[in-house]
């Protein structure tokens, strides 16, 4: 009995809470013991003096606003530590832009942390912090992709310390896909009946009547009628959303002040020279531990990548902070939906919605980034917005005190800060009140906690005199659209990538199409469809060769300089303006070759630096690196066609492999440094479609013709229409239409549709496939390589899709084509 009251004694005498964890956020050093607050002020004001010209009392203000609130939530030592890691990567050449809220920040704009001017296009300061919000500001950082990024990283532990600063983790659970294959191992179900199951069970944002583990399973020929399948279906429904296991955040960094490891349990993360926190991220947002994020965006590394192949072969020093604006060439592709490989405006629904927007400044793209969006769609704002955009429909306002909130997006709400004012405006929020709005509407919210918020709206809008239909209309646009709403800020930063990505692709197009294939995987399309793009805009693309190329892609001098012919689809190098179309020529890098790791493509390229490679044998004998498989892989795509070749003597793919075989028998010690040279073999040449195979299977992409070129004639016959043809093609008409399947979708906004985009030679056909139609033969539309699709034509402002009719597989090519699917 006496343990028992001690217990309650002792629990008496704890005084330890969740919210004392000790955690402190690391205090920036000031020089000569000063405040953070004074330092940060200096700082602040002389990046304004940089960045306004002048700086206006409007400017000065908002400021010395910002800076006053900073002071009072003790917040320096945090915007000086972000500032210090920008301050790194500029000193060290690493491209750096923040994003997010914090782009509502006059003073993050000062500082160099983004790249977007606040008060020139009257963002809303307390979107990012605000005395009310009791949590401590957002601001991540992007940064390219890959080692640049891990530069800074590294920075920060350095900085810091090992145990004063740590990566976060993710809990990952089992989704559809994960859950099928795991379980099925576990029941002891075969290779290809797990292979077939996961290739059925999507991991897609849409459920449907047919999208349950039920019909994926009769579609795999599993009987649910036996014992074992219906215990197998009852695990994988019940493992959905449980945790699997831990892992790393994509660069969320926490630091503090002193030891981390007495605050949260840290381990060793798998990869070098990494620490990791065992807690969950949203876990150390609750309990207060602060994060920074670093983020790996492979655009930017592309737009690094471009600029220094714009210095080394167009001899033009390019600046991303400064680029010519508004220019009407770059508008010009993008109100044509010309986009492919150009940042967030590259998909099929920014490509259907492009001409309708027809964008023609810089505020154009910001509201065409938060376009398409959940926001807008479930909030049925995009199909007004475009409408009043082409002049189809009045602009009018729910309320007339809300035009100065809404007049730049037509009336219409696209981004959370326009919420947030209109909140402010007809309710009486003030600015915490507003952001606290946000924070209720998000992906906790209660039915209770709308309900008050409604009441709070209504008392608001009330009292200022608004009638109750345009209460109605108010609230259902708060309500409906603040559960996705894109923040403006976050999309004008996001435009300004845009925009230099749209830029350097039409004014640059060879560096920035050898800086894209470099950066890969990325974006929304394979290197097989980049590479035809470019190729179609006047590209001369140049293929793997042993003797030129790079491991990397990369820019040599095109000998056949002049005129690019007009192409079927009317594309030519006057499509984009890019000078260098006709003098520039793209050689793909052996990084395309399958199999051949980045130490064997670098030790080959620096043996030919060396000295030229004489024969095969030569090759093999000089870079042991090279397995007999990479050197047979090498001579099947045609790399080493022109090693060491005579010029009487023409070698072909299979006189390669010849050679390799000749090569890789053992000689005696006598023969051992002894190379013969390469001659021509008994062997037949490859014909077009073995080497066609040997091309995507070797390297994923073929620079030569299309394979859908090689059947055109075929087609013709059967009344298959090209690309080209159905862009041409008059609304409500019949029509069929063959590709090869680039990109599959399944948006969750768009009611079980599936789009898919088929490529030929001449450019590339969006069809829609609806839901029905799809589970008539599933297969064919998630796994079929070439198709043909028989629908009807929708051509309305300048956007052609085809409704699928009828879909059927198509027999062009053995050739293994990839796809982009449900990304």
């Amino acid at each position: 009995p006496e343990a028992i009251g001690n217990t309650v004694e002792l629990s008496n005498r704890l005084e330890f809470t969740l919210e004392k964890l000790g955690y402190e956020f690391p205090r920036y050093p000031v020089l000569d013991g000063g405040r953070q607050i004074d330092f940060l002020r200096v700082q602040a004001m002389k990046g304004a003096g940089e960045r306004y010209h002048p700086i206006t009392e409007r400017v000065h203000a908002q400021l010395e606003k910002e800076l006053k609130l900073i002071e009072t939530l003790d917040l320096a030592g945090y915007f000086l530590i972000v500032w210090d890691i920008v301050h790194y990567c500029r000193e060290h050449g690493i491209l750096v832009q923040g994003r997010g809220s914090a782009a509502n920040s006059a003073v993050c704009y000062s500082l160099g942390i983004t790249a977007v001017d606040p008060v020139g296009m009257d963002l809303l300061f307390e979107r990012f912090l605000s005395e009310e919000r009791g949590e401590w500001p957002d601001i991540d950082l992007d940064l390219p992709s890959g080692d640049e990024r891990e530069k800074a990283i590294q920075y920060v532990y350095q900085r810091y310390g090992q145990l004063g600063a740590a990566m976060t983790a993710n809990v990952c659970t089992y989704r559809g896909r994960m859950a099928a294959r795991e379980a099925g191992k576990v029941f002891g179900f075969d290779t290809e009946t797990l292979n077939q199951l996961s290739g059925l069970v999507g991991s897609w944002e849409w459920r449907g009547p047919e999208d349950t583990f039920d019909n994926h399973f009769n579609q795999a020929g599993l009987d649910l009628n036996h014992p074992l399948v219906a215990k197998y279906l009852d695990i994988c429904v019940r493992l959905q959303d449980l945790p699997r296991h831990l892992s790393q955040h994509s660069g969320g960094m926490v630091i503090c002040q002193g030891q981390l490891d007495s605050v949260v349990p840290l381990e060793p993360a798998t990869m070098p020279g990494r620490v990791v926190v065992q807690w969950d991220k949203d876990d150390c947002a609750d309990l207060g531990i602060i994060k920074v994020d670093l983020l790996g965006l492979g655009m930017m590394a592309v737009l690094k990548d471009s600029i220094g192949l714009i210095r080394d072969h167009y001899n033009e020093e390019v600046d991303l902070a400064h680029l010519p604006p508004d220019c009407p060439d770059v508008y010009d592709a993008i109100r044509r939906a010309d986009t492919i490989g150009m940042f967030q405006i590259e998909s099929r629904a920014q490509m259907a919605s492009l001409p309708r927007n027809n964008p023609q400044k810089f505020y154009d793209l910001v509201t065409q980034v938060a376009l398409i969006r959940p926001g807008p769609i479930t909030g049925q704002m995009t199909s007004p917005y475009l409408r009043r955009r082409q002049g189809k429909e009045p602009v009018t306002y729910p309320h007339p005190s809300l035009q100065p909130v809404l007049e730049r997006t037509l009336g219409v709400p696209l981004f959370q800060e326009q919420l947030l004012r209109m909140a402010m405006i007809c309710a009486n929020f003030t600015g915490g009140e507003a952001e606290e709005l946000r924070r209720a509407l998000g992906h906790k919210r209660s039915e209770r906690r709308m309900r008050e918020i409604e009441t709070k709206l209504r008392a608001g809008m009330t009292a200022n005199g608004i009638a109750p239909k345009a209460q109605d209309e108010i609230v259902q646009f708060i309500t409906s659209f603040a559960l996705y709403g894109f923040p403006e800020s976050h999309s004008a930063s996001f435009a300004l990538i845009a925009y230099a990505s749209a830029f350097l692709k039409v004014r640059y197009l060879g560096a920035f199409t050898a800086a894209l294939l470099n950066n890969q995987p990325m974006g929304f399309y394979s290197p097989a469809t980049l590479v035809k793009d470019a190729q179609r805009h006047g590209l001369k693309v140049r293929p793997i060769d042993v003797t030129c190329s790079e491991w990397n892609c990369s820019l040599e001098g095109n000998s056949s300089a002049g005129r690019v012919p007009l192409l079927e689809n009317g594309f030519s190098d006057t499509n984009l303006a890019d000078p260098s179309a006709g003098r520039l020529a793209l050689r793909i890098g052996l990084r395309y070759v399958r199999g051949l790791q980045q130490a064997a493509g670098e030790a080959l390229v620096g043996a030919r630096q060396q000295q030229k490679f004489t024969s095969t044998e030569d090759l093999a004998q000089r870079v042991p690196e090279l397995s007999r498989a990479n050197l047979a892989m090498l001579a099947r795509i045609g790399a080493l066609n022109r090693i060491g070749a005579a010029d009487n003597v023409s070698l072909h793919r299979r006189d390669a492999l010849w050679q390799i075989e000749k090569a890789a028998r053992p000689v005696g010690p006598l023969l051992k440094e002894v190379t013969e040279p390469d001659a021509a073999s008994p062997l037949l040449k490859m014909n077009l479609e073995e080497r066609l195979v040997a091309d995507y299977h070797g390297t994923g992409m073929t620079i030569g013709p299309h394979p859908m070129a090689y059947r055109r004639q075929m087609l013709r016959r059967m009344g298959i229409k090209s690309s080209a043809e159905l862009r041409e093609s008059a609304h409500g008409k019949p029509a069929v239409v063959a590709g090869c399947v680039i990109t599959r979708q399944r948006p969750g906004t768009a009611k079980g549709l599936i789009f898919l985009t088929l490529e030929d030679e001449t450019g590339n056909s969006n069809v829609i496939v609806a839901p029905d139609l799809y589970g008539n033969d599933p297969a064919v539309v998630l796994h079929e390589r070439f198709i043909r699709v028989q629908g009807i034509v929708q051509n309305q402002d300048g956007i052609v899709h085809l409704k699928a009719q009828k879909i059927l597989p198509l027999q062009v090519t053995a050739a293994e084509t990839d796809s982009h699917d449900f990304h």
